[in-house]
């Protein structure tokens, strides 16, 4: 917390950029604190709402994209290099794909409240060659809706933001658990692993 105010206090906007760059990006960076720190700052008259707002979004899609990217070129030709080894087949790597091309591109726009999610959905976008323009419009959207959340957090709730950072922290830490046990339990009956 205290990298995040220090870099605000010194770097302003591009601090708030480059951080959330190399947050989405991968880089243990609190993302959610940062934006509703900037939210704090805006309902206390040092950032402009519109400029905070842009900046934060320019840092969400430069850190997503970049995702991407690292996982069309690298984590493509890793994959296709050492998927063996850990069980990673081209029929699989297909399936993974389709189902990115149905239903899969949303996770591009929920991942984003989800730490760590964010993260891998940008990068098995990109190792599975989801299209361009597809992840554009996903990810993108969701990065906007994403900071949008996190910004008028911090300025509706003002001195209260702390507060409001550690609820979420806590229920975004919970929800994700929840998410990954029903996630597991539904592979299991879909393997027939479990039976009713």
């Amino acid at each position: 917390m205290e990298l995040v105010t220090l870099w605000i206090a010194q770097y302003g906007y591009f601090g708030l950029f480059a951080l959330l760059m190399l947050g989405i990006a991968g880089l243990p960076i609190p993302d959610e604190t940062l934006l509703t720190f900037c939210g704090y700052l805006i309902y206390r008259h040092q950032f402009s709402f519109p400029v905070t707002l842009i900046v934060a979004f320019l840092g969400s899609i430069f850190g997503i994209t970049l995702s991407y990217i690292l996982g069309r070129s690298i984590g493509l030709y890793l994959l296709h290099r050492y998927g063996r080894y850990v069980l990673v087949t081209p029929e699989k790597l297909e399936r993974v794909h389709q189902w990115f091309e149905r239903r899969g591109k949303w996770s591009l726009v929920v991942g984003y409240y989800i730490p760590g999610v964010r993260h891998l959905t940008a990068y098995t976008a990109g190792a599975t060659k989801l299209k361009l323009p597809t992840f554009m419009l996903f990810a993108y959207s969701g990065g906007l809706i994403w900071s949008t959340t996190f910004i008028l957090l911090g300025y509706l709730f003002g001195e209260q933001w702390e507060f409001v950072v550690d609820k979420l922290q806590e229920n975004i830490f919970v929800g994700t658990l929840i998410v990954a046990g029903l996630l597991v339990v539904l592979w299991a009956f879909k393997k027939k692993l479990i039976r009713i």
